[in-house]
């Protein structure tokens, strides 16, 4: 199946590519961080998440293991197919509109909310508003400070493989290109994505923009923000 890029995206590496360049490979093997642990310990026990960009499943998984239920949303089907024991829905995130129903946290992980185009990062933001619950929440990962200048630069993994970001370029109106680099033992990948740098100013007129605040900002760098919608 022949699979429509999204504009300025590109992934090459043996393997399925998903319309913003990832390799689903790549996600495959990639280990999870903290990030379920940080989720957990910032909304209520056993609750229904959202998860909107869930990939393969890197954090679904660890979710679902800590007694969340989830509902998975990605635009590849590849990627989903290596889902299980969550409900998935393949769409892509901005346009997702279930109906009415609600959920009492929402999940933006991987840095979408820093997505090129500024119509797609309003309408990633109005989908996390439009489905949480009352007195709920929506839990958005942003970039760190020097996403975008401390290039190149790269981590080995202690399981044996390296990524590099590569290059950032800019390419107008505030948007850059960033080009990263997976070496395993056994094969490269390379993904190149459109990504816009938010200050926090930006990033909480983003927010409210879409009828969203922030309550609280999770983790001392900053890149886990806990939001809820404004108090009318």
């Amino acid at each position: 199946m022949t699979v429509e890029m999204r504009e300025g995206y590109e992934g090459t590496g043996t393997g399925a590519i998903t319309p913003d360049g990832c390799a689903v490979e790549v996600y495959t093997r990639l280990p999870i961080g903290p990030e379920p642990d940080i989720i957990a310990a910032a909304v209520p026990a056993g609750a229904h998440i959202l998860e909107l960009g869930s990939g393969v499943g890197r954090m679904t998984h660890p979710l679902l293991e800590r007694g969340f239920t989830v509902t998975a949303v990605d635009e590849s089907a590849d990627m989903l197919a290596r889902i299980h024991g969550a409900r998935a829905i393949c769409a892509p995130i901005e346009e997702l509109d279930l109906g009415g129903e609600k959920f009492a946290v929402v999940l933006l992980a991987s840095f979408l909310v820093h997505a090129g185009d500024e119509e797609v990062r309003r309408g990633l933001l109005r989908t996390c508003a439009r489905h949480v619950a009352e007195g709920g929440c929506v839990l958005i990962q942003r970039e760190g400070a020097d996403y975008h200048t401390d290039v190149p630069r790269e981590r080995v993994d202690p399981a044996g493989f390296t990524v590099r970001i590569a290059s950032v370029t800019p390419v107008g109106d505030g948007v850059d290109s960033v080009h990263v680099e997976y070496d395993f033992p056994d094969g490269t990948w390379t993904q190149t994505f459109l990504a816009r740098p938010l200050t926090k100013e930006q990033f909480e007129s983003a927010l409210a923009e879409a009828g969203l605040e922030v309550d609280k900002y999770l983790t001392p760098d900053g890149m886990w923000v806990r939001a809820v919608r404004t108090a009318r």
